[in-house]
């Protein structure tokens, strides 16, 4: 008995004292696994969305010699190429990583084993944010749950998974250090945090900018209930005024000096420098009474909305800027931007799970916390676990977000039944209800229940063609053979552009990038329209090459716009003296032909 309440003592002495000595474990034994699971993606280098291919493209031409600022993809629409509203941010471990195992594995295999690793590295970082939150939030022993509640985030955990290249990994990095200091007891440190992880977040793109927006509301909101809260907020501004002048300094590419809404260029950095520059100066001038404080948090919000709306109107619509056009041919159809309730009920119930029950086991927090020293920071953590629900019923691509800050409720009523079970006087109790309590609370058993649930099947034969026919289109042994041509600039369907330039020698004309809406719209022209505007506009972007992948889902919007278009009529069988069929050599769904 002795031993066993020596070895008991030890590990909780390990796991409160060198909490992260053992995060930085999980994480490297999660890498580990995920590495070897993922293996066979590392090797046939299947980047699976169009963001992770241009990603990649976009780091070779830098390592190439492109400018640091200069980050227009050349070999789409070229010679002008496409503007692209990235950083350099996320650029720099991918290239980092290529140059390090360059020397001993070679160019191709050190660009696929970076980018298995890569999004390896934002995971690490996630995980000892979300650990510390908990630490603060509900006990320093509890972080090894939200490690193991991190597995039942499917949506969250697919941001990391290796290949997954992207910025999703280090935005949601940021979020879970924006948690993090929200929850810090100290106040400096707390505000630094939540304004640093904001200003990464922005600098490396806007799609966290809501929940910016929120953190410092709640922070605002904080130091007018309490005015000893002055230093937390003061340190929120100076370091999101500050760091987002850092970032744009540093990472802004030319293309982002434009007075664009979509990216950090002057329009939010005047924003951002505005509303941490106004909340320092209330947060100095410290009124005593909630009134004072109230009315010059008002009027300081006042002042940033009402000088946005007036100097940058444009940007109160959508922030792309893009022609309903655009939006009723591909943006409107990009299904991530759709609200939760337009996806079938499997997908909506697999990703309001945990963000659901977290809000839950959040507001129970609070309550059982009230007249402690924990109940500002359950009441932050319960309103931006309501606001990313929110979010996520808005749109569905803020499902990863909902469930990464979500588990910390989740956990947090974990950590209140549990020792409950664990303690029952009944056998089945202390068993079944244990492990049933910690299936249902991380949102694990709810992927195990909806696939036996006979709900949301109508359609999927129809759905597994089009995701077959993409999948396919999109491999190595499909586009490779193109190599076989003379390199040139290929027409093709814009979502296979990205993957073209990847893995090919070849250009394309268009991708999935809102700045470039002509050549989008172009693309679309060509395939929906006659087939004597398909030959015009093929030869005005210099395309010799026609490369077809049917049934991949954007033709689907070629059939349904243009049922007698170039696209219904070359594939229903039609021939074209101007177009020559191209054979390839090896297998591959690709139906390809010379434009002449």
């Amino acid at each position: 008995m002795h031993g066993q309440g020596s070895t008991a003592r030890w590990a909780v002495r390990q796991i409160d004292r060198h909490w992260l000595r053992w995060v930085l474990i999980a994480w490297a034994a999660m890498a580990a696994v995920y590495l070897v699971q993922r293996y066979p993606q590392i090797r046939w280098f299947v980047l699976t969305d169009t963001d992770d291919n241009l990603r990649m493209a976009q780091v070779r031409a830098w390592l190439s010699g492109q400018g640091w600022f200069d980050l227009r993809q050349y070999r789409m629409n070229p010679p002008q190429g496409f503007d692209i509203h990235w950083s350099r941010i996320v650029d720099l471990p991918i290239a980092a990583l290529i140059l390090i195992l360059k020397p001993f594995l070679g160019t191709v295999m050190a660009e696929r084993w970076a980018a298995g690793i890569a999004p390896l590295l934002p995971l690490g970082v996630t995980l000892a944010a979300i650990s510390l939150a908990v630490r603060r939030l509900i006990s320093p022993l509890a972080w090894p749950l939200a490690v193991l509640f991190l597995f039942g985030c499917t949506s969250a955990l697919l941001m990391f998974m290796p290949m997954r290249i992207d910025h999703h990994g280090w935005q949601l990095a940021c979020l879970g250090w924006t948690l993090a200091g929200l929850a810090d007891p100290r106040g400096a440190r707390g505000g630094a945090t939540v304004g640093l992880a904001s200003a990464i977040s922005l600098s490396i793109g806007l799609e966290m900018l809501p929940y910016a927006v929120m953190a410092g509301a709640i922070l605002t909101l904080e130091w007018v209930w309490d005015g000893d809260r002055r230093d937390r907020l003061m340190a929120y501004g100076i370091t999101l005024a500050g760091g987002v002048a850092a970032g744009f300094a540093g990472f802004a590419s030319h293309d982002n000096w434009a007075m664009r809404c979509d990216a950090l260029t002057p329009v939010w950095l005047s924003a951002m420098l505005a509303a941490g520059g106004l909340l320092v100066l209330i947060a100095w001038i410290a009124p005593r009474g909630r009134a004072s404080r109230l009315a010059l948090a008002a009027t300081a919000g006042l002042i940033v909305g009402g000088g946005f709306a007036l100097l940058y109107p444009q940007c109160l619509a959508r922030p792309e800027g893009v022609s309903d056009e655009l939006v009723s041919v591909w943006l409107g159809n990009v299904r991530e931007a759709k609200p939760i309730f337009r996806h079938p009920l499997k997908t909506g119930l697999a990703l309001a799970a945990v963000p659901l029950v977290g809000l839950i086991g959040a507001l129970i927090a609070a309550w059982r916390a009230r007249g402690t020293a924990r109940l500002t920071g359950w009441i932050a953590a319960s309103a931006f676990i309501a606001f990313a629900g929110a979010m996520m019923a808005w749109q569905v691509r803020s499902a990863p977000a909902a469930q990464l800050i979500g588990m910390v409720g989740s956990v947090s009523l974990a950590w209140w039944l549990l020792p409950w079970c664990i303690r029952h006087r009944l056998m089945p109790v202390r068993v079944l209800g244990t492990v049933g309590v910690g299936l249902i609370l991380s949102g694990l058993a709810v992927g195990l229940i909806i696939d036996k649930l006979p709900i949301g099947e109508r359609g999927s034969a129809r759905r597994q063609v089009v995701s077959r026919a993409g999948r396919q289109c999109n491999t190595m042994t499909a586009l490779r053979p193109l190599n076989a041509l003379p390199r040139q600039t290929v027409f093709t369907h814009v979502d296979l552009g990205p993957r073209m330039i990847t893995l090919t020698r070849h250009s394309a004309i268009a991708g999935p990038y809102h700045r470039n809406e002509a050549a989008i719209l172009d693309v679309h022209h060509g395939f929906t329209g006659d087939p004597d505007g398909f030959r015009r506009i093929a030869r005005a972007h210099g395309a010799t090459l026609l490369v077809v992948c049917p049934d991949m889902a954007e033709t689907t919007i070629y059939r349904a716009r243009g049922p007698r278009g170039f696209y219904a009529r070359l594939m229903g069988g039609e021939r074209f003296d101007w177009l020559e069929p191209v054979t390839l050599p090896g297998e591959t769904p690709l139906r390809v032909w010379q434009i002449r």
